[in-house]
């Protein structure tokens, strides 16, 4: 008897420390606007003390006669971070609760002293993400669309491919980064990648320009303002632990191994931009990526897929002109509306 006393009060707590975890008070975040924010304590890993932060704007009970059952939680890309406010309030306006989060070591989350962007191992983010879902949850949130850009896309396939949470109803992934684009370079990313095993702090120098950067900032030639020490002009440098994580993300999602049972949206834009010098079609490709792959390789994530070519969009389709993300956002609501979502 007093076995199974002690076993319940062991259970108890740690329920009890898992709820403190993730259930610390909302403070108005950066974005203002009706949006909020916490941070989530994890424990510490090879970089220290790891935090990820939790982003969130809710449907007004009043515009609705009550609360919704319906979110949305947005996963960023590499180098960068949640800043994407017409996005979220336009899931707001349609019923959805939104909430993004920023990943370790990313955004809201870096630490100081910490190398920003570092991983060994895409499963790494996954206590971020189940800590965003289960505060969403908690909120009465039931039916959640999980939506990710470039290496979050990466992310959220290959969070969706390992656990499929019930709750987890449709992905929806903006150009997601599921093959390289490094041309012959190609050829050494398993030889890199391999390496990583033993040195991940190996430096590997990216691409030195500044072309995407320019496309998005209001300052250069783009329309959007965010800040520049989280989302770097350039692509910063990375590792080969780095690259061996992406890749064995990458090849875990190939060939029908992903296997993802729920629909999935696939967005990607109608062509590739290349060069180191902005020319104006850089605000009208994708810079970052190879659109064909994202094609081909998304193609195999599951049985459900709808794949969307988007006329002249830019790498995060969401920050293309307004003449495109304005039928982008239309088609993307109209989706889940036939998916009953």
């Amino acid at each position: 008897m007093k076995r199974h006393v002690f076993f319940l009060t062991l259970l108890l707590s740690t329920i009890s420390c898992l709820h403190a975890r993730t259930s610390c008070g909302w403070t108005p975040d950066i974005l203002s606007d009706g949006y909020e924010m916490r941070t989530v304590n994890h424990p510490d890993d090879y970089s220290g003390k790891v935090v990820s932060t939790i982003i969130r704007k809710l449907v007004s009970s009043d515009s609705l006669g009550g609360h919704t059952h319906r979110g949305v939680l947005y996963i960023h890309g590499f180098n960068d971070y949640f800043f994407q406010k017409d996005m979220g309030d336009r899931f707001v306006r349609h019923g959805y609760d939104f909430y993004a989060v920023d990943l370790r070591r990313y955004g809201r989350s870096i630490m100081e002293d910490q190398k920003p962007f570092d991983v060994r191992n895409m499963t790494e983010y996954f206590p971020d993400i189940d800590s965003a879902l289960v505060a969403m949850q908690q909120s009465g949130i039931s039916e959640i669309i999980l939506m990710g850009h470039s290496t979050g896309g990466l992310t959220a396939s290959y969070f969706e491919s390992r656990r499929h949470p019930e709750s987890i109803k449709a992905l929806i992934l903006n150009s997601p980064f599921l093959d390289w684009n490094q041309g012959w370079k190609e050829r050494i990313i398993p030889i890199v990648s391999t390496l990583g095993s033993i040195w991940p702090e190996m430096k590997i120098s990216q691409d030195g320009s500044t072309a995407y950067g320019e496309s998005l900032l209001k300052s250069h030639r783009g329309e959007w303002l965010y800040n520049t020490d989280w989302k770097q002009m350039r692509s910063p440098d990375v590792n080969a632990g780095w690259i061996r994580a992406v890749t064995m993300a990458q090849n875990s999602l190939r060939d029908g191994k992903a296997d993802i049972k729920i629909p999935i949206l696939l967005l990607y834009s109608s062509k590739s931009v290349n060069g180191s010098e902005w020319t104006p079609e850089f605000n009208r490709g994708d810079a970052v990526l190879d659109v064909d792959d994202i094609k081909k390789y998304g193609r195999e994530l599951g049985p459900n897929v709808t794949c969307v070519k988007v006329m002249e969009g830019m790498h995060d389709l969401v920050l293309s002109a307004p003449g495109i993300r304005e039928p982008l956002y239309r088609y993307i609501f109209s989706w889940l509306t036939r998916k009953g979502l």
